[in-house]
C-alpha cells in the first residue's frame, strides 16, 4: 500500500465531517502559525480531503457563528481569526492531544460538590455536563468525581457556567486503616472504559501501516498534510470519549498509551513535509506568515528534525 492509497482508503471508509475538519486544521496547523487564515487559503488546504469550495465557505461560516473564528474582509477577499474567546479552548485541547497520558499519581481525588440549595436545577445539569465532557463522574447527586484533572479548565468551567463561589471544590485522599473500599475501586464503579478501549484499539489498527509508509521518504508534502491532520483528528476524537485518568488507575496494558506512542511517531515522521505544504498554501494568500511557533515545537514531547528524504 501507498500513502496515497491508505489516504483515499481512510477517506472512503470513515469520511470526516467538513466542519470538523477545518477545527482539527484550525488547531492543528493554522493556530502555530499566527491562528489567522484567508479563505482561498483553507480551501486549498481542504483540497486533499475531496472538500470543495462550498463546504469550506459553510463550515467556516457555521464555525463564525459559533464563536469559534472572527471575520473580516479586504476588498473581495475574506480573512479569519481564530476568535480571543475560543483561544484558551483551543489550547487546552492542544495539551490535551499533544500530551502524554498521565504517568504520576499522589492517590488524591478532585471532588466538586453541589449542595441542596446552592445552585438551582438548569445550572447543576449545565454544571455536569460541563464537567462530564472533561471526564468528570457523578459519584451521587451535587457530587462529581476525578482523580486528576486540569485545574485551569475546572476554574475556567466554573466560571464560564456562573458556578464559580456557589459549589464546593476539594481534595480527598484514602483513611488508612478505616475499613473502606480502595478509592481506586471508584474508577470500576464511575467509568464504562470498554467504548475508549475499542475507540483507542481501531486507532491503532487504522493507523498502523503509516509508520512503514511514511518511512519509505516518498510522500509528498501535501499527502504528509493529509496524513498528519488525519490523525490528529482521528485521535483527538477518540480522546474526547477519555476521561484522561491517571495510568496506575487504568487496566494494564491501556492502549491508550499505545495510541500515544503511534500518534507521536507518525507525526514526527510527517510534520516536516506536511509544514511545508501549510506553509506554501497560507503564503499564497499572505506571503508574511509566520514559521510555526516554539509550542509547535515542544508537541508530543518535542518534535525532532525529520530524516526523511525527499521523493
Amino acid at each position: 500500500m501507498t500513502s496515497t492509497q491508505w489516504i483515499a482508503l481512510s477517506l472512503a471508509t470513515d469520511p470526516p465531517r467538513h466542519k470538523s475538519l477545518v477545527m482539527t486544521i484550525c488547531g492543528d496547523a493554522i493556530a502555530p502559525h499566527g491562528g489567522a487564515f484567508w479563505l482561498g487559503s483553507m480551501i486549498e488546504l481542504l483540497a486533499p480531503f475531496g472538500v470543495n469550495d462550498r463546504l469550506v465557505r459553510t463550515s467556516v461560516f457555521r464555525l463564525v457563528q459559533e464563536g469559534w473564528l472572527t471575520a473580516s474582509r479586504e476588498g473581495r477577499r475574506s480573512r479569519y481569526a481564530l476568535a480571543p474567546t475560543a483561544l484558551p479552548r483551543f489550547e487546552r485541547a492542544n495539551r490535551r492531544i499533544y500530551a502524554a497520558p498521565g504517568q504520576d499519581w499522589v492517590g488524591r481525588w478532585t471532588f466538586v460538590l453541589a449542595t441542596n440549595g446552592s445552585i438551582d436545577s438548569d445550572l447543576r445539569a449545565l454544571v455536569r455536563k460541563e464537567l462530564e465532557w472533561e471526564g468528570f463522574a457523578m459519584l451521587a447527586s451535587g457530587v462529581m468525581a476525578h482523580p486528576a484533572p486540569d485545574r485551569d479548565l475546572l476554574r475556567d468551567i466554573l466560571a464560564r457556567t456562573g458556578a464559580e463561589g456557589r459549589v464546593f471544590v476539594c481534595q480527598a485522599d484514602e483513611v488508612p486503616d478505616a475499613g473502606s473500599r480502595p478509592l481506586p475501586e471508584l474508577v470500576g464503579d464511575c467509568w464504562n472504559l470498554d467504548a475508549v478501549v475499542l475507540g483507542y484499539r481501531g486507532f491503532i489498527e487504522t493507523f498502523a501501516p503509516l509508520p512503514a509508509l511514511l518511512a519509505r521518504g516518498d510522500v509528498s508534502p501535501a499527502h504528509a498534510f493529509a496524513i498528519r491532520t488525519l490523525l490528529i483528528h482521528a485521535y483527538r476524537r477518540v480522546q474526547l470519549h477519555d476521561p484522561m485518568l491517571p495510568l496506575p488507575l487504568l487496566p494494564d496494558p491501556w492502549p491508550g498509551a499505545d495510541a500515544y506512542a503511534l500518534a507521536r511517531t507518525i507525526y514526527q515522521l510527517s510534520h516536516e513535509r506536511a509544514e511545508e505544504h501549510v506553509l506554501a498554501m497560507l503564503r499564497v494568500e499572505d506571503a508574511a506568515t509566520l514559521e510555526a511557533d516554539a509550542a509547535f515545537r515542544g508537541r508530543f514531547g518535542g518534535l525532532a528534525p525529520a530524516t526523511l528524504s525527499r521523493p
